[in-house]
């Protein structure tokens, strides 16, 4: 039990670093589920389009997530050595992989945005207008498209700084910018203070201008404290990377930003399969993420410690303590995600009936959120133990781990019992949720062979 549960002092430093990301997306995340009521008290259609546009726009989220991750295990890495221009350059490839990005992003959405929603949009429930639905979509797209390029670069500003230990910051922008867009969701999506209601475009709207407001702060506060993040110091004198480290960065990274793009891509694919029994089933599943996801923030916050904490204790070479420390976290979030789904599946099915929707979309929507209840120990353990095999640089191995095996397994699995069966979504849901206990064997087995535990950089 000693290597599972730590002391007092060990849990003071993965609540120091995990707090303010669980405070940041917490609050972040109920904004969201109160952005997502405001839209779906206007109409189903509305909260079906938005909906199925935020899946698209989640897989530019994933590959944003996946380029700056190989970049930041060698930044934690770096800074557990205090080599600052180590950091400054792998900053420097964040803010240059991230504009790409964006660029591709933005016109693979202006060109296919038609064919994209209409992958969503299929008969088989009582409930919905798919022609209203695209609509709607194509409405809200056209406004989100502008805030992409904040986002990207707050990213690249945010991830640097949590990796560096600086997570209060971020969480402090990320906190203002969410009631900046609650507020503004209240005035533009009802149409107050003798402004137009303006539906989903005001929620569009309100979306943008709290990103720009998350990145103003962020960046003015990194370039006014650079004697707290030293790296920051001549960060744009140049936009020049050493080559042999893009070269290390590319090698390791591109499997993490393929498996992001590709795990995104196969939640989407996932979600369009089961889009094959209605549009209610979709309406049903914005609900039932909106509100699992406040409930999830522990074990991704308590993921995001592993990555910080073993990183750093892996660039300074001492891997005993690592894996230590990677035990501890993960136990503590299987034990919280246990306490916590348990709550999730007694109150989960009061929240659907707040919506403006049919009696069909609000008990699917409870029961996917049992569900996902049922399921929160499982992805808690999976979600640490992907950031653990992550911070020593095992990147193909989490690439297997993860992306892979959702396309290979869960998504075929969907697609059979969507299209080929009479199963319940219901159930089909939960199978696809439980066929990734398939994974606990094989990270187990994975963590215990310490192939995970690799100092990446080289000592200044």
């Amino acid at each position: 039990m000693r290597k599972l549960i730590g002391n007092k002092a060990f849990y003071k430093q993965v609540l120091a670093i995990s707090l303010p990301i669980m405070l940041q997306n917490g609050i972040s995340n109920f904004v969201s589920m109160l952005d997502n009521i405001m839209v779906g008290r206007v109409g189903t259609e509305q909260m079906s389009g938005v909906s199925i546009v935020n899946q698209l726009i989640f897989i530019f989220y994933l590959c944003i997530f996946g380029a700056i991750s190989g970049a930041g295990i060698f930044t934690a890495q770096f800074y557990g050595q205090k080599n600052m221009k180590g950091v400054r350059d792998t900053f420097r490839f964040k803010m240059i992989i991230c504009l790409v990005i964006t660029a591709i992003a933005v016109t693979i959405l202006l060109v296919f945005q038609d064919p994209l929603i209409n992958l969503y949009l299929h008969d088989g429930s009582a409930t919905g207008d798919l022609e209203a639905t695209l609509r709607y979509g194509k409405d809200y797209l056209w406004i989100m498209m502008i805030g992409l390029i904040p986002f990207a670069v707050e990213q690249s500003y945010s991830s640097t700084l949590r990796e560096t230990g600086e997570t209060v910051v971020p969480m402090r922008a990320s906190i203002i910018a969410v009631f900046v867009n609650l507020g503004l969701n209240y005035i533009l999506i009802y149409g107050k203070f003798g402004l137009p209601a303006l539906g989903v475009q005001g929620a569009a709207a309100a979306t943008i201008i709290s990103r720009f407001v998350q990145v103003g702060i962020v960046i003015a506060w990194a370039h006014s404290h650079t004697d707290k993040v030293p790296y920051m110091k001549g960060a744009y004198e140049s936009f020049r990377v050493p080559l042999d480290l893009v070269k290390k960065i590319a090698i390791m990274g591109m499997p993490l930003l393929i498996n992001e793009g590709l795990w995104a891509a196969g939640i989407a694919t996932q979600t369009q399969c089961y889009s094959v029994r209605g549009l209610s089933v979709i309406a049903a599943l914005n609900i039932s993420s909106t509100i699992t996801n406040v409930f999830n923030i522990v074990f991704i916050a308590l993921g995001d410690a592993v990555a910080i904490i073993v990183g750093q204790q892996l660039g300074s070479g001492d891997h005993e303590k690592a894996r230590d420390t990677a035990y501890k976290i993960i136990t503590f979030s299987v034990t919280s995600c246990v306490v916590i789904g348990s709550i999730l599946f007694v109150v989960g099915p009061f929240f659907p009936d707040i919506y403006n929707t049919s009696e069909e979309v609000r008990t699917l929507a409870g029961r996917f959120i049992r569900c996902a209840a049922v399921c929160m120990p499982l992805h808690g353990y999976l979600h640490s133990t992907y950031f653990t095999l992550r911070s020593g640089g095992k990147t193909i191995v989490t690439f297997l781990f993860d992306s892979f095996f959702l396309w290979v397994v869960a998504v075929p699995l969907a697609f059979i019992l969507t299209h080929y069966t009479q199963m319940h979504i219901v159930w089909i849901y939960l199978s696809c949720l439980l066929v990734e206990s398939v994974k606990v064997i094989i990270g187990t087995i994975l963590l215990r062979s310490g192939v995970w535990m690799n100092t990446i950089v080289e000592k200044a």
